[in-house]
């Protein structure tokens, strides 16, 4: 079994593989300062707790874009399952062309999620969106080449930057709005975040299905936390909430196979 760990500001997501399928997945919010025994309990804890004897972890594949964090949590790896993780990370094997003019600038989280999508869509032209702590878009050719992307603030970071920024205005639950027009101050928070973002996010895939693809219609590949509120916009070709996690486990096989 294959333990994979996505850690990123604000959650860490993680699964266990076996036999090339996820078996589990769980999150647990992200915390400053944790340390590997944290680390550790959590894991063998949620583990336990869905039926998996943490012995049976022969590997732990993981990313983060999160640096003070690789050495508490590469710590818990070695003590509580006596692994040595693979890092996704600059100069490991990813079967990806990287199109940056500074390749180490691309999040590893961006890497694992573009080597599940052309693993999902061979041949084919992939815009992934990830509506996480930042929203982004990374743009795939065919020929496996990571052409670029977008960043924008996500969903509940622009909430927050009301509530700090203006004295009146509070958190709102981020909900599919069905209706643009608000009639109370709750409701006219919750449009524009989902009809900005949703309104972003269709006229950024046009921007890059003209510019990346020459107007070659692509494949629209959803994930991240917030994907979910924006199932019913027919935005998406497919929505993949574990599409990290199995990017994580594709990245482990090929350098194990490079290895080997």
């Amino acid at each position: 079994m294959i333990l994979c760990l996505d850690i990123g500001n604000s959650h860490m997501h993680g699964g266990v593989f076996a036999n090339d399928t996820l078996q589990i997945q769980f999150r647990m919010a992200s915390k400053s300062g944790a340390s590997s025994d944290e680390y550790g309990v959590f894991l063998r804890g949620v583990l336990r707790e869905n039926g998996i004897d943490y012995q049976d972890i022969t590997a732990i594949s993981l990313c983060s874009v999160v640096p003070e964090v690789l050495y508490p949590i590469n710590a818990c790896c070695q003590k509580y399952f006596n692994l040595e993780p693979f890092v996704l990370q600059a100069g490991v094997k990813t079967g990806l062309k990287i199109g940056y003019r500074n390749p180490l600038e691309v999040g590893a989280d961006r890497i694992a999620n573009a080597i599940a999508a052309t693993h999902l869509y061979p041949n084919t032209n992939v815009i992934i969106i990830d509506l996480g702590t930042a929203t982004t878009f990374c743009a795939i050719s065919a020929q496996k080449e990571y052409l670029g992307g977008v960043i924008m603030p996500g969903m509940k970071m622009s909430m927050k930057a009301l509530e700090s920024g203006a004295s009146k205005l509070g958190s709102v639950e981020i909900i599919d709005r069905q209706t643009v027009l608000g009639k109370a101050t709750n409701e006219s928070i919750q449009s524009g975040l989902y009809f900005g973002t949703q309104g972003a996010m269709k006229e950024i895939i046009a921007g890059l299905t003209a510019q990346a693809f020459k107007g070659q219609k692509p494949i629209i590949i959803g994930t991240g936390g917030f994907t979910s509120v924006f199932k019913n916009s027919n935005i998406f070709n497919e929505i993949a909430a574990d599409l990290v996690l199995k990017g994580l486990y594709l990245a482990h096989k090929i350098n194990q196979e490079k290895s080997a």
